[in-house]
């Protein structure tokens, strides 16, 4: 077992950077056509198969409650960019898709947006330290499922 200061130091470490960078790429956020939340439903969207997912499936992967990931499927509905469908699996569920025009705007935002990661992200790591990095958040987030 590790020493838990150890551990709480290496949380703090953790969340204090993932703030700083989150506030960093949310006010270079490249467009003020959808927000750096909108952006994450669409991002998620995208990676699913048939760039669909139960809602019940998309709220784990965002930092919203369900009341306001329900609100914000609304507005992106709204303004065309996912479609909203009762689940034929199960009348209970909804099943959101990302429409060609939702994901043709996700697209064009995720280029620039790519860039702005790249250099806060990229520009203070190197390589092998971005791959660490990489291996040592999935392993985190693999123990916490």
């Amino acid at each position: 077992m590790v020493d838990k200061s150890v551990a709480v130091d290496a949380w703090e470490a953790l969340f204090r950077a993932q703030v700083s960078v989150l506030r960093q790429l949310s006010a270079e956020f490249p467009t003020t056509e959808i927000s750096f939340t909108e952006y994450d439903v669409l991002f998620n969207l995208s990676r699913a198969p048939e760039r669909s997912m139960r809602i019940r499936d998309l709220i784990p992967h965002l930092l919203l409650s369900q009341p306001s990931v329900s609100r914000l499927i609304d507005r992106l509905t709204s303004r065309a960019l996912v479609t909203k469908q009762t689940d034929p699996k199960d009348a209970r569920g909804t099943i959101v898709t990302l429409t060609d025009s939702g994901y043709a705007l996700f697209r064009r935002v995720a280029v620039a947006h790519a860039d702005s990661i790249a250099r806060r992200v990229g520009g203070a790591l190197e390589p092998d330290e971005l791959a660490q990095l990489t291996a040592l958040c999935r392993k985190l987030r693999d123990a916490s499922a």
